[in-house]
């Protein structure tokens, strides 16, 4: 016989087990991640494009907060910043007054440091200034499986920064030359912009095996161009008067998060559209540590 305590515990167990097989039953398998793409990646500019506004703006505001300069020197950045947006060139005396006065902050400080102070200043600032419709176009190629690199003339620490608190795969930035984890003042080569850009793309696209054909470029910018004529597909974001000229001579599409209505599409359908873009397994070339 089977005292009732038995039965208790009988009862119990029997209790567990259909709690558990419950349990198992209703859990959800979660799909499996998609294949990788290996032949194809996704590159996206970060000011105006991604980011509203000028990433390196935001980031001497944060800067600026932390007393490391002042809020005058921000007004020299923001000028030159006004100039070249509205005459689609910069002056050469303003780069090189930017490019000295961003070159004497760094000069002896760690990347460490450099580093840690662009994840505060995302979380802080440039977290908000992210254009939801663009991170949504690279989340759609997350989502398919594909990997997705920033390609910006902001210095590499930033943009490393946003794309890694974005989920994206990597950054192309301005390389500011360190040694032992010091920067020396001095950049590796000049300031990753206009053709500079299309010259790290392709070389990223030879290392790493990718189908130029199959890739996508974003940008909001004229100065663009080079490294979106070298892809296979070309989306101009919020783009400037300069650029919507021809992207609408060229067929690119193009999409407008600035206002309510909706992207104006031009030409073919994006190869976003079709599956056609993909990733790219790499690092950021050349960095000197």
């Amino acid at each position: 016989m089977v005292s009732e305590s038995g039965a208790a515990d009988i009862d119990g167990v029997e209790s567990d087990l259909i709690a558990g097989e419950a349990s198992a039953e209703a859990a959800t398998t979660p799909p499996p991640p998609p294949p990788p793409d290996l032949t194809a990646a996704a590159f996206f500019d970060v000011d105006n494009t991604l980011v509203h506004g000028s990433s390196l703006v935001h980031f001497a505001r944060g800067l600026a907060a932390r007393k490391y300069f002042t809020y005058r020197d921000i007004l020299g950045i923001i000028y030159a910043q006004a100039k070249f947006q509205f005459t689609g060139k910069e002056n050469s005396d303003d780069v090189a007054a930017g490019r000295r006065k961003a070159l004497a902050f760094i000069e002896g400080r760690s990347t460490a440091e450099l580093a840690e102070l662009g994840e505060q200043i995302y979380d802080e600032i440039i977290a908000d200034k992210i254009w939801p419709g663009t991170r949504a176009l690279a989340q759609m190629h997350l989502d398919a499986g594909q990997q997705v690199w920033l390609v910006t003339a902001t210095p590499y620490e930033l943009a490393a920064t946003i794309a890694e608190r974005l989920g994206l795969t990597g950054a192309l930035g301005t390389v500011a030359e360190s040694v032992d984890g010091v920067f020396t003042g001095r950049l590796v080569g000049d300031i990753l912009h206009g053709s500079g850009k299309a010259h790290a793309v392709r070389a990223l696209a030879i290392r790493e095996g990718l189908n130029l054909r199959r890739c996508t470029a974003y940008s909001d910018s004229f100065n663009d161009v080079p490294m979106l004529s070298l892809v296979g597909t070309a989306v101009a974001i919020n783009p400037d008067a300069a650029l919507r000229d021809v992207a609408r001579e060229r067929g690119w599409e193009i999409r407008d998060f600035r206002t309510a209505r909706k992207a104006a599409r031009i030409g073919v359908p994006s190869a976003l559209a079709l599956g056609a873009v993909g990733g790219a397994l790499a690092a950021v070339a050349s960095r000197r540590r």
